[in-house]
């Protein structure tokens, strides 16, 4: 089905006609294959960068696209509705592009260009083994060894890109305990004591399965510093506010894909003569997948919208993140009903989208911290 999308000028109903052209043509042929293999598809993620589509809310004079991020989302769902892995590419590099972008020093932001333009693919090291939720609590170290270098050494657990980026943001302890000694590097990769391990053997996303990061003596040059020293978690929760936007897009892309597959099946799906479509227990279900999905969207361009009128959107970003991936497992769930054993089988993508939605629950802040950083919002507002 086509969603029919307000967009604010002609530009935008290019870009996804350009978004769409490019699922068709580079991702749905591609994207069981590499799922099955469990490979990263660095190559269309490139072609994406070189398509303008890795820096789409970031400024021209940087090598962005100078989009807002209202347009930026849709992109991010439409993509999402072909191949979640590409979607939630993207929306990671994206978020791994803004701690240079609003922090970088004006030697580090020369990279920007090719970040931007996706010669560069970025990872964001911020959750650790024992440190998910909890982010302030990190234990990775980053000592001054009197050279003007730092040495770091800490594990990174669960991140994106890990073996195939080309640069890291890297979220050390410079100074004492809690989110004020927490400082953020950047390290390129190849950096001597930066070791990415083998990917996890994950439930879904199996063509971006995440991986820890060994940092065992890793120097990072002194300027390498992104921000001031101190300022890594306020830097890291600036870019997840924006990041949980990310995952909310993905998650009704996703949503939607199920709901148009299932739709489609039950059309011609026939039994007692008619189509099941027919049946009010199978329209029903089809009638609340729907509204969810246009819930979760409307939600979604609410905080976007917020966000490029320089407003306050974090928690609407939480509101967001919480409500559309809830949805998506709920949706995705629904979907493999309406197609009953047929939605069981890999012959079928709604088991690999039920798969894959349970991740959006947990990535850039589990949904239970979401609902903790909104209840926190609605007791401090009295």
């Amino acid at each position: 089905m086509t969603v029919d999308r307000m967009l604010p000028t002609a530009e935008a109903h290019d870009l996804l006609d350009l978004t769409r052209e490019l699922c068709e043509r580079e991702l749905a042929p591609q994207a069981a294959e590499f799922e099955a293999r469990g490979e990263f598809p660095r190559e269309v993620v490139r072609t994406l960068g070189r398509s303008g589509l890795l820096g789409l809310p970031y400024p021209e004079s940087d090598g962005g696209a100078a989009q807002p991020y209202e347009v930026y989302l849709q992109v991010l769902e439409t993509l999402a509705g072909t191949w979640l892995a590409i979607a939630e590419a993207v929306s990671v590099h994206t978020l791994a592009c803004y701690p240079v972008y609003a922090h970088g020093s004006e030697k580090l932001r020369k990279q920007l260009p090719d970040m931007l333009g996706g010669e560069l693919l970025g990872a964001y090291c911020l959750s650790e083994p024992q440190g998910g939720s909890d982010a302030a609590s990190l234990q990775t170290k980053a000592v001054c060894d009197g050279d003007g270098r730092w040495v770091v050494n800490g594990t990174k657990a669960w991140i994106t890109h890990a073996r195939d980026a080309d640069f890291y943001n890297i979220f050390a302890r410079t100074g004492g305990p809690g989110a004020r000694g927490i400082s953020c590097l950047l390290a390129d990769a190849g950096t001597p004591g930066l070791e990415p391990q083998k990917a996890e053997k994950v439930m879904g996303l199996r063509a971006s399965a995440p991986a820890q990061i060994v940092l065992d003596d890793c120097k990072v040059d002194a300027d390498r510093l992104v921000g001031a020293e101190g300022t890594g978690f306020t830097i890291a929760m600036e870019a997840l506010d924006a990041g949980r936007l990310g995952i909310a897009a993905c998650a009704v892309g996703l949503a939607q894909a199920a709901l148009d597959y299932a739709v489609g099946y039950a059309r011609e799906r026939e039994q007692f003569g008619r189509a099941i479509a027919d049946f009010q227990g199978v329209g029903f279900l089809l009638a609340d997948m729907a509204t969810q999905i246009s819930a979760a969207r409307a939600l979604l361009l609410h905080a976007a919208r917020l966000k490029d009128a320089g407003r306050p959107f974090s928690i609407e970003a939480a509101k967001a993140k919480l409500f559309a991936t809830d949805m998506a497992m709920r949706v995705t769930t629904d979907a493999i009903q309406v197609l009953g054993g047929a939605g069981y089988v890999s012959d079928h993508p709604a088991e690999r989208w039920f798969r894959e939605a349970k991740v959006l629950q947990i990535v850039e802040g589990t949904n239970q911290i979401q609902r903790l950083v909104i209840s926190r919002s609605l007791v401090r507002d009295v």
